[in-house]
């Protein structure tokens, strides 16, 4: 029993870092049915620009904020000079462009950073706490109590604000949202900040448990990915229920099986899923009229 409680813990911390991702995915979906593969690299720079203020001599918790602030401008950058000027160019060459714009981020970073791993203290110290014979650290708590509160955030937006209704109003129809004075620009330029803050708050939470390094947004940018897919593009709760799900099968997979197998484990799952329900677990079955 305390062996599984421990591979649960550590699934659902895992699982909240990768929803977080997901849910980054989510706001840019929603709001451009772009797939935006550079997300992983906000939360590589959410860690990254975090630990060298905080070395410049920033209280952390300044580091931590400036860290989310200057991630999202360059979410904002990326939606002006990289998306803006491509509008109305194929879905697929807009997520290729978030691609080059992901290795773009990810060798600046190398350039302005290092090559090496990176860490800042925890919030609250790095003495675990026993759950039922096994034990979690308190920055897991903060992760997970992250990722509950940004899903929540994001709920209520989409659901109780009109600018959260602007979005989704974008996103179903930007011709019809554009005709009713949805300013369709200002919509997308909040979007990519929303998602780029998010990301860059998964980096802040994560790194003193995981560190963090230039290149860490490749595999985080796949899993969120992965978890969105699972939990059905475009929902912020299935994006939630998606990260928990695969973090959860990680942990499993790699307590019981082998390290080895979990990733390949993890997608075929995922695969298997998608297969039976292409739209995901919450995802919305689309139709079109013809």
């Amino acid at each position: 029993m305390p062996e599984l409680m421990q591979f649960l813990l550590s699934g659902a911390t895992v699982g909240a870092v990768y929803a977080l991702v997901a849910l980054g995915f989510t706001i840019i979906y929603n709001a451009s049915d772009i797939v935006n593969f550079a997300q992983g690299e906000f939360v590589m720079l959410g860690g990254m620009i975090t630990v060298f203020a905080h070395m410049a001599g920033l209280p952390l918790p300044l580091a931590a904020l400036l860290a989310i602030v200057v991630t999202a401008a360059i979410g904002v950058a990326l939606n002006k000079l990289a998306i803006e000027p491509a509008r109305g160019a194929p879905v697929v060459s807009l997520i290729i462009i978030t691609i080059g714009a992901s290795i773009f981020i990810r060798g600046a970073a190398q350039l302005v950073f290092d090559k090496q791993l990176h860490r800042f203290p925890a919030f609250s110290g790095d003495d675990p706490i026993a759950v039922l014979g096994a034990t979690i650290l308190p920055q897991s708590l903060w992760v997970i109590a992250g990722a509950l509160a940004v899903f929540i955030g994001l709920w209520l937006f989409f659901t109780k604000t009109l600018t959260g209704l602007a979005v989704l109003a974008t996103s179903n129809n930007r011709l019809a949202a554009q005709l009713v004075g949805i300013n369709t620009s200002w919509v997308m330029t909040l979007s990519f900040a929303l998602s780029a803050g998010i990301g860059a708050l998964a980096g802040v939470l994560v790194t003193p448990i995981t560190l963090t390094r230039y290149d860490v947004g490749i595999a985080l940018a796949l899993k969120g990915f992965a978890a969105a897919m699972l939990g059905g593009m475009g929902s912020p709760h299935g994006a939630l229920v998606g990260g928990i799900l695969l973090g959860l099968l990680e942990a499993l997979t790699a307590g019981y099986i082998s390290s080895q197998y979990k990733d390949a484990a993890a997608f075929i799952v995922i695969l298997a899923v998608l297969f039976a329900m292409p739209q995901g677990i919450f995802g919305a079955k689309r139709t079109e009229r013809v």
